[in-house]
C-alpha cells in the first residue's frame, strides 16, 4: 500500500485530514501513532470551522516540526530550518491548488470546489515525501 493509499484508508476510518496525513508517517517520523493522532485532532476541518488552514497541510507541516526540531526547550536552534520546510510545503500546496484555506478549497462561498479532501490528503502526502524526504 502506498502512503497516499494508507492516508486515504485512515481518512476512511474517520481520521480527520490532518490525522490521516500525519499518522500515515508515524513509522518514518518516529512519533507514536497515538501522539500524532492526538496532536492532529484539532486541526481537522480547517481547524474546526473551515475558516483556516486545510487539515492535510497542517498534518504535513506538523510532520516538519516533529522531523526537524531538535527538541531543545532551553535553546531551540532548529526553528529556521523547520520554517523553511513548512514554507516550502505551503507554497507548493497553494501553487497546486490555488489556496490552503479549507472553505476556499471546498468552495463553500463560491460553490466551486478547488480540491476534494481526498485530493488535499494525496497532495499533502506527496509533499511530505518530496520535501521531508520520507
Amino acid at each position: 500500500m502506498t502512503k497516499k493509499e494508507q492516508a486515504i484508508a485512515l481518512h476512511n476510518k474517520r481520521y480527520n485530514c490532518c490525522q490521516a496525513v500525519a499518522c500515515a508517517f508515524a513509522e518514518e517520523s518516529g512519533v507514536p501513532l497515538e501522539t500524532l493522532f492526538r496532536a492532529g485532532e484539532g486541526f481537522g476541518l480547517g481547524m474546526g470551522c473551515m475558516e483556516c488552514t486545510c487539515g492535510a497541510v497542517s498534518g504535513a507541516v506538523m510532520l516538519a516540526g516533529f522531523t526537524r526540531s531538535d527538541g531543545n526547550t532551553d535553546a531551540p536552534a532548529t526553528k529556521a530550518e523547520t520554517y523553511k520546510l513548512a514554507r516550502e510545503i505551503v507554497t507548493k500546496f497553494i501553487e497546486k491548488n490555488g489556496s490552503m484555506i479549507c472553505k476556499e478549497l471546498k468552495g463553500i462561498e463560491t460553490g466551486k470546489a478547488l480540491r476534494s479532501c481526498q485530493g488535499c490528503i494525496e497532495d499533502a502526502v506527496e509533499l511530505v515525501q518530496e520535501v521531508l524526504k520520507y
